[in-house]
């Protein structure tokens, strides 16, 4: 089992985005089955829906961290919060 995650650098700040993102989406299936969504206009060029946002916000963050490990030295800690802080702005407004 050890070796099936071995081709990944699991580092702590990895494990919480990526366990973030599974809980985000069982957590958005059920609150669809519950309450489905309708469409709304925010500040995204275009009508959306909660999994709609929830995807844009999570390509936002994937890229967000992306770019904080290639460009920058600081603590990934940082680029976590700020692409958290993104996805709840578009969740929220988008």
């Amino acid at each position: 089992m050890a070796q099936t995650f071995a081709w990944m650098a699991w580092t702590t700040p990895v494990a919480i985005f990526f366990g973030s993102i599974v809980l985000m989406l069982a957590g958005m299936t059920i609150w669809e089955i519950r309450s489905p969504t309708i469409e709304r206009k925010g500040f995204l060029p275009l009508r959306t829906t909660r999994g709609d946002r929830l995807f844009i916000g999570l390509l936002t963050a994937a890229y967000i961290n992306l770019a904080w490990v290639g460009l920058t030295d600081i603590n990934q800690w940082f680029g976590t919060a700020i692409s958290f802080i993104v996805l709840v702005i578009v969740m929220a407004r988008g």
